[in-house]
């Protein structure tokens, strides 16, 4: 347990209410109250709110993902509320934050992350197999272009087709008499932070089926106004630095990519000891064209200390991806979008 922090700053009356933004969704709601406990646990004297709202995201749940033409779907009426001054922080899914935020806005410190990895969901009267196992033909459900394209590279006999909905909405989906989808592929973090971890047949990595996953995929990004010294402060009593750091680094790869939220960017982040037992950061990291013709791959190591030195080490990722063809893949993707700029993903 740990033991009550010092207050987040020198004037004991100093504010005490603080107002947490979130999506109404329930696996919205579950984060934020991950972080409340957390923030109640190290400040038990101050009162944490949660004022939940519904984004464009929410609202519009049958346009496939790729045909938005923002990429703050997720983000943009919470933020709004923030630089009011209506919510002290927002808290979201890492990975549907865009790598450019409001320039009032900045992501504070980050708490450890949860299983990071893609997984896959059967049917549920429908054999367990994997992707390589399943029929041709055989239909994958998801809306993410980072996974289709990987779908397309390493398991072209499988069909892809869109899914949109919160995870009981997909698992609704998939598990219907008439569904067309063998499976889904969703992120571990939300079945496991919702209790569903007995639908996962699978965990999916580089290792046992080429697949990597989303920038800031299992992570919880904490929004708060820049210059919020006494969030900041107070975030950091309960951050993690090595979620903090690696999270940072992918974050910078994907905006020096210049991607944003849309390149069909897949990355595999781990801390390894050097010979020397100093700490580094590894990085796996795809791109992958959407039809799965062409792809450049990388893997490096950095040390990573402090987030300069991370974004700093995302920049080198992203200029020797650039070195092996990604720049190429993601010049041709953006000449065919035709104006239409996928978003982040979801789930």
């Amino acid at each position: 347990m740990a033991t009550q922090a010092p207050p987040p700053s020198a004037d004991p009356a100093s504010q005490k209410i603080f107002t947490i933004g979130t999506r109404k969704s329930k696996l919205a709601l579950l984060q934020t109250d991950l972080v409340l406990a957390a923030l109640k646990e190290r400040f038990p004297d101050y009162t944490f709110k949660i004022h939940s709202r519904e984004t464009a995201g929410d609202q519009n749940t049958t346009i496939a993902l790729k045909d938005f033409t923002t990429k703050n779907l997720w983000t943009q009426e919470l933020e709004e509320l923030l630089e009011a001054g209506s919510v002290d922080l927002i808290v979201h899914s890492l990975k549907d934050v865009p790598t450019l935020l409001p320039s009032s806005c900045t992501l504070g410190p980050m708490m450890k992350r949860e299983d990071s990895r893609d997984v896959l969901v059967i049917k549920k009267d429908l054999p367990n197999m994997s992707l390589a196992e399943m029929p041709a033909g055989s239909v994958v459900g998801t809306s993410s272009i980072r996974r289709t394209a990987q779908l397309a590279r390493k398991y072209p006999h499988l069909k892809v087709m869109d899914v949109r909905g919160n995870i009981g909405t997909r698992l609704a989906k998939l598990d219907a008499e008439d569904s067309p989808y063998t499976c889904l592929i969703l992120a571990a973090a939300g079945l496991l932070r919702l209790e569903l971890g007995d639908r996962i047949y699978q965990y999916l990595d580089s290792k046992n089926a080429g697949m990597l996953y989303a920038v800031g995929q299992g992570a919880l990004g904490i929004e708060i106004r820049k210059g919020d010294k006494v969030m900041e402060d107070m975030l950091k009593t309960v951050g993690h630095d090595e979620t903090t750091f690696a999270c940072l680094a992918e974050r910078s790869l994907l905006r020096t990519l210049e991607g944003g939220c849309s390149a069909p960017l897949g990355v595999e982040t781990e801390w390894i000891q050097d010979t020397d037992g100093a700490s580094k950061l590894r990085m796996r990291s795809v791109v992958v064209s959407v039809d799965g013709s062409e792809q450049a791959e990388i893997e490096v190591d950095g040390a990573v200390d402090s987030p300069q030195s991370a974004e700093e080490f995302g920049v080198t990722v992203a200029k020797a991806l650039v070195e092996k063809g990604a720049g190429k893949i993601l010049a041709e993707i953006q000449q065919n979008k035709q104006l239409k700029v996928p978003v982040s993903e979801s789930t």
